[in-house]
């Protein structure tokens, strides 16, 4: 019963953060006086429908998207009020309206849980060494605060764990502040060294203590904030291991294995309230993910938009002629042909995962 409920509140947290990115889109073409024909969460047959004003409202079947049909956005319209007849600015601001709401919506999420869950905040400033470490022999002080680590900056203290990990070599630069100045260190070893505790509890650590701050509206808000740019450069990361070819199609998941990881987080969480947390917090990374990928200059998502427009600006403002939105619309209908293609090829190969033994 447990998994069919996080089963149940992962497909719920998914809608919301699909619904909630094509609000941004709508509320925008709202403010900017741009007519919105339909407004629809999910894709496929209608299952509900109700028209208000100039929009109908629809829910559709498949939980893979949704949308915010504008007039004119695809072809070429004389009404004055269509997406491709608003300024430039107006334009950009409506399609840049999705992904924003999308991190806002990560960075409450990660906000209201921390407000709930965390006591204490490593602020990364070392405190204390351990007796098997050797850090205090390369060079680091007390009250040596971590900045980056090979040349990438550590937002929130796991950060130092995860850059770590993604380094080849355990022998690194690391670049610290202190007395209010950055300071690098090279050649350091962050290797782990085995720790016993008093109690003959053993574990592998770097050899160093962190301070640790009790929580506050302040340190929480700051915290959540950096969480969140933690969580856009994971995607980053994602994107460039899946460009070097470090993972593959295998390694990719649509909403079907999204779903499934959430459930699997929440079941596996000591407490039905810990496990209710975990599903939010993936929530929150997911929406925080699609907040980036909808961003990426790719025909049909939103940044290809953006792209397209910003060409589009830049060629009429050089030669005073306007591209013709049907050439626009043909990119974009090729771009969704594709980008369906890979998601009901994701779709299926998440399904097989699923059932397979």
């Amino acid at each position: 019963m447990l998994t069919v409920f996080y089963i149940l509140l992962g497909i719920l947290i998914f809608g919301f953060l699909i619904a909630i990115h094509e609000f941004g889109h709508f509320i925008a073409a709202k403010l900017s006086g741009v007519q919105v024909n339909e407004y629809s969460i999910n894709m496929g047959p209608k299952l509900l429908q109700t028209q208000r004003g100039e929009t109908l409202y629809t829910l559709r079947l498949l939980p893979i998207g949704g949308y915010c049909a504008m007039e004119g956005e695809d072809e070429e319209s004389d009404n004055p009020r269509a997406f491709n007849n608003a300024a430039w600015w107006k334009r950009l601001i409506i399609l840049v309206a999705g992904s924003f709401m999308n991190f806002v919506a990560g960075l409450l999420i990660i906000t209201i849980l921390c407000a709930f869950t965390v006591k204490t905040i490593p602020d990364m400033t070392i405190h204390s060494f351990m007796d098997e470490s050797i850090l205090d022999e390369q060079g680091f002080e007390l009250g040596d605060r971590f900045y980056a680590v090979d040349g990438k900056r550590v937002y929130v203290s796991s950060d130092i764990d995860m850059l770590v990990e993604r380094h080849q070599s355990k022998i690194m630069d690391i670049t610290v502040l202190r007395d209010g100045k950055k300071l690098t260190l090279h050649n350091v070893d962050m290797t782990k060294q085995l720790v016993t505790y008093e109690d003959g509890s053993t574990e592998y650590k770097y050899g160093f203590l962190q301070n640790l701050d009790e929580a506050n509206f302040g340190s929480i808000l700051r915290f959540s904030f950096y969480e969140s740019l933690d969580f856009t450069r994971m995607v980053w990361f994602g994107l460039s291991d899946l460009i070097a070819g470090k993972v593959g199609l295998k390694d990719m998941g649509g909403p079907v294995q999204i779903v499934k990881v959430m459930a699997d987080s929440g079941t596996s969480a000591r407490t039905i309230a810990d496990g209710i947390a975990d599903v939010f917090f993936l929530g929150a990374f997911i929406a925080v993910n699609l907040a980036v990928m909808n961003m990426l200059p790719i025909p049909a998502l939103d940044g290809g938009r953006v792209f397209l427009l910003l060409i589009g600006t830049i060629f009429t403002a050089i030669t005073k002629k306007k591209i013709p939105s049907k050439y626009e619309g043909y990119v974009h209908a090729a771009g969704m042909v594709l980008l369906l293609g890979l998601m009901a090829v994701i779709f299926v190969k998440d399904i097989v995962q699923m059932i397979r033994p």
